[in-house]
Formats: C-alpha cells, structure tokens, sequence
C-alpha cells in the first residue's frame, strides 16, 4: 500500500507541474509550499529555502486554498516513531545515530532519510579527515566510504523501480560522486520526471552539463520548473542573452519580487562583465534582503575589479557580523585583503573558505589567483586544478592555469590552456589577446594576427589588441597595414573619452611620424611629431623629426602625392583592409593627450 500511495501522491505532483505556463499562480504556490514541507521533511534543507524564497514572492494565499499536508500510508503510521526521533537527531547532524533507529522502515520518506543520513555520515567523516590530515590543496585523496554501498542498495531498488522522486535524486547524487556521470544524468532525468517540483535534481543536472549540445538531447518534463532549469543553465553555460531572456519572462509572469530571480540577473551581468549594471542589481538586493549572504562573494569580486575599497571593506565588516564562518564571507574577507595587496593573508582566508567548503569553486580559483601574485606558481597550477575538478566550465581557471604556465615560459601548455578558456569564453577579448601573444611567442603569427584581428572585433576590453597588431604587422615589415592599426587605436582611444596609460598611445604616434616622414608627407609626419612632443618618452624623438621636416622643407622638398590615399592621417580608412567596423578619418585637431 506504502509504494502505491507515494507513487500516486507523486504522480498527483506530476499532474500538477504539468505544462510550463505561468496562468495560475495560486496553484504553483500551492506547489511550492507543498514540495517546500516535503523537502524539508527530509532533511533536503537547500531545496526546501529555494522554493520557499519562490513562494514568499507570490501573493499569499487564503486559509481555504492552503494546501493540506501530505496523506500518511500504513507504512508511514508504522515508521512514524522511528521517523520522528530519526529526524530529530538528524537535524542535530547526529547522522550514524538516526541512520540506527531508522534501520528496517518501510516508507519512503523513512526509508529516504536513513539513505540520505548514511550518506551525509560519510560526507561529514570525509570532510573532518581532509581538515584534520591535510592542507586545502590535496583534497582529492580521501573518499567518502559509504558511497559503494549506497549506490548497490540504491541500485537493487532502483531496477525494481521502488525509488521515489527524492529517492532517484539521492541515487543520481551517488552516483555523481563515484564519477559515474552518465549514468547520473540518466537517474537526474528521471528523478525530474518523476518530481519535477524538487529543484535539487534540476541543480545536480545543471552541474553535469557541459555544452549546449548535450542540453538538447536530454528529455526534460515539460513543467513551469524548466524555465527556471534552463534560465539557470543558461547563466552556467555562458549563454547570458538566453539567461537574461529567461529571467525576464519569468518576472513577467508574477516572480517580480523573488529574490532567486534578481540575484541570478545579477550574476548574470558579472559574467558579462556589465559591470556598473551588476552592481546597481546587488545593491538593490541588499536593500530588499540585508542579511543574505549567498552570491555575495561575487559582489566583492565587482567592488574589487573596481577597486571600491571602502564598499569592500563595509561589506566585509557586515557579512562577519551576520555570520563568519560561512564559505562566501570568507571570500568577501580574502578579496578584501587581495585589494590591500596583502596575498598571504588573502591566501589564508581563501583556504579557510575551503575547509567550511571543499567543493567550493570560487575560493579555489580566488586562491590560485593570491599564489599567482605570491609568486607560487605550483601551488597556484593546484589551486586552478582543483577549480576545474570541481567544475570544468570555469574559464577563469582554464585562464589562471594559462597565465601560470606563461610565467614558467612554456608556450603549448599555455596554448592549450587558454585555448580552453577561450572556447568557453568565445567573446572575451582578453583570452583572444592572450592566445595571440601565445601564437607569437610559438612564431605562429598568422595565427596571432588573426586572433587580435578577433579581439579588436568582439570589442577588446583592455584596449591593447590593435597596438599588438600593428607591432606584428612591423615586425614583417607591413608598414601600411602598421600604420593603419595604429591610427584605429588612437581613434579608439580618444573616443572613449579617457586617455590610458600613454606609453601605447606615444608608440603609436611615433611609428605614425616615422611613418609619414618616409612617405614624405610632411603635414601628416609634422602633426604627429607634434603630438609626441607631449609625452616624456618620445618628446626628443618628436622634437629631432620636426627639425628634419622644418630642413627638408627649406631646402624646397614638397609633399609627397603618390602614397595611395588611405593612409593619409586625415583620410578615411579603405574598407577592404578593415574587415570589422567603420573607421572615421582621424582628425588630429581634435586630439588633445
């Protein structure tokens, strides 16, 4: 009776979070209460804050329509002593004790709890050994022991389809941690369907997914809960306009005010790097929520790229008061330090944040980052190994990994590294500069003039792809080509408004006098000697080549007319050497270093 009556009641929740409109709110609050109480009975604490935080951003519901606590079997009456004391010692993290007196029960929920206490035994035993015996950067080592057992008694249930929705995602959780990862995903799937209403499945499958690819050959139940799956993986994946999309159709159909929904947008604008729009979102969602600490480790990450030190700090103070011996303020402390440029110390907050939380991705990456600036280049190599262990999609370790074999002067594993990056991060100029600067330390500079060919067209953050172009155009003598990166990197620059550090911008000018003096066009060579004469580092340079033209000149040499017009400064660019944008004559009256 026990089997039937939970397959019918996750059947009714099947039925329930069938179809993935938005039309009745109240029933998906209903929904979301429901599944809240039943993860929670569980012991599934993550699950259930997720759809409660959900629930509490729609409009309360009246006594009438509240839904009514889940109908107890036989077998549930039967265990329901054992359960009640289980859960109590449970929720005290006393699990070997409640898997002892949950022995022999029959129900599901009972039967659940005992698995999943076994289970967090063995997780807690491995934790405390990796703190006791070894420093952060070996955690791989030890292994939780109870897993080979669990997944044979989750297996044999499994086949005779015993298993319940909560039941399959504790057997996919199993399995995922003995590296078994296609079979897991298979279970995830099915766990979805069968319960489509717990978000953890949903999460786990998000973990597992590599690529968009993969994401289309998965048959996912066709309930309101994938909107948020895919918005979620989305954002994972690096596919930020779909995420955004997403996210702002949700909020369209009634999730305005979930706090879920405003961080993930947040997060969203980070891994774009829309930096100014990411930090007006978490300051809102401080103000709607001030004691959350979840995410807030990538709000110090924006306050520190911009070096907002007092934030940081403010920030830093507010999350140790709220509670510091959490993995994110840990973080937020670290960066803090970082941003004081005091590594050993920023170090040291990171590895704590790993010991609350070895499987922490953040810290590892964080920390890898504190070693780089140390110095210590093998434990930062570690510290990115272990970020990739716990996720592969993280391009800021494929990335660190790259620059830390770059110090160590060995080209093709950097190569490798950041071509990784890269395929995660197909528009991010900074990887696409620094695979170039790879490809031309390996002598392979079509390959290099191609990739900040690429960087420039994205739209290069730091503003270094076309100097490092016209460098290579130099150094195999194609003055022409030279010339014209360098007059579309002065434009650039000047059309931003602010005036970067001027040793670039001083080359530039330089190699166009020297430029324009061979192809004697006096006009042109003289305003850019000029325009030299305004930096310390070419001001001689500039000064020799205006007394050259001054002498030429009066010794009656005229300007010359036979250079092909789009290299004249003030001309505008011929289109066939610019396969990326439009580039406007660069009118020298109006630059002003």
């Amino acid at each position: 009776i026990g089997r039937a009556g939970a397959m019918a009641a996750a059947a009714a929740m099947v039925a329930a979070a069938g179809g993935s409109d938005f039309s009745d709110l109240r029933e998906i609050k209903k929904q979301l209460l429901s599944v809240a109480e039943r993860s929670r009975e569980r012991g599934l604490q993550h699950s259930g804050k997720w759809a409660a935080e959900l629930a509490f951003a729609l409009e309360p519901l009246p006594l009438s329509e509240l839904p009514p606590p889940p109908a107890l079997t036989e077998e549930d009456a039967r265990d329901l002593d054992a359960y009640t004391l289980a859960k109590s010692y449970f929720d005290l993290k006393e699990y070997d004790r409640a898997a002892y007196f949950l022995q022999g029960c029959k129900s599901q929920k009972a039967y659940f709890l005992y698995m999943y206490s076994r289970y967090l035994s063995g997780e807690k035993k491995k934790d405390d050994e990796t703190v006791d015996s070894l420093g952060p950067l070996e955690k791989g080592q030890v292994k939780n022991e109870a897993l080979r057992e669990l997944r044979v008694e989750l297996s044999k249930k499994h086949k005779a389809q015993e298993l319940d929705g909560f039941g399959l995602y504790l057997y996919g959780v199993v399995l995922r941690k003995l590296d078994l990862v296609k079979e897991a995903i298979d279970v995830f799937v099915e766990a979805a369907h069968v319960l489509p209403l717990h978000w953890g499945a949903w999460l786990e499958l998000c973990n597992l997914i590599t690529d968009k690819e993969m994401l289309k050959f998965l048959s996912l139940p066709d309930t309101w809960m994938k909107e948020f799956f895919l918005a979620h993986i989305y954002t994972e994946l690096q596919l930020i306009e779909e995420a955004l999309q997403k996210y702002q159709s949700l909020i369209d159909a009634g999730f305005s005010k979930s706090t879920y929904i405003i961080s993930q947008i947040a997060v969203a604008y980070h891994n774009i790097r829309d930096i100014d729009k990411a930090l007006s979102i978490f300051n809102e969602l401080r103000k709607q929520d001030p004691y959350r600490i979840e995410n807030m480790d990538t709000f110090s990450n924006l306050l520190y790229v911009r070096s907002m030190k007092p934030e940081l700090s403010y920030l830093a103070h507010n999350l140790c008061e709220i509670d510091k011996y959490r993995v994110e303020t840990c973080c937020v402390i670290g960066n803090y330090y970082s941003l004081r440029s005091q590594h050993e110390k920023a170090a040291l907050y990171f590895q704590r944040a790993l010991k609350l939380n070895p499987r922490y991705l953040g810290a590892w990456t964080l920390m890898g980052h504190e070693y780089m600036e140390m110095k210590n280049t093998s434990a930062a190599i570690q510290a990115y190994r272990h970020a990739i262990e716990v996720n592969k999609r993280d391009y800021r370790a494929w990335y660190g990994l790259g620059q830390t074999y770059e110090i160590l002067k060995m080209p093709f594993y950097c190569l490798y590294y950041y071509r990784r990056a890269h395929q995660l991060r197909p528009n991010d100029s900074r990887m696409l500069v620094a695979l170039g600067e790879c490809y031309e330390k390996l002598n392979q500079l079509v390959e290099a003039k191609k990739c900040y060919w690429r960087a420039y067209a994205v739209g290069d953050v730091e503003k270094m792809a076309l100097v490092k172009l016209a460098k290579l155009h130099e150094q195999l003598n194609e003055s022409e080509q030279a010339a014209q990166c360098y007059i579309k990197y002065i434009q650039d620059i000047y059309s931003c408004g602010e005036v970067v550090e001027h040793l670039e911008v001083s080359t530039a000018f330089r190699y166009l006098a020297q430029y324009y003096f061979k192809c004697k066009l006096w006009d042109e060579a003289s305003a850019c000697a000029q325009k030299c004469c305004a930096f310390n580092d070419t001001r001689e340079e500039g000064k020799a080549l205006l007394r050259q033209i001054l002498q030429l000149r009066n010794q009656g040499e005229t300007s010359s007319t036979d250079v092909a017009a789009p290299f004249f400064l003030p001309a505008s660019l011929s289109a066939n050497n610019t396969p990326t944008r439009r580039v406007s004559p660069l009118n020298l009256s109006s630059v002003t270093p």
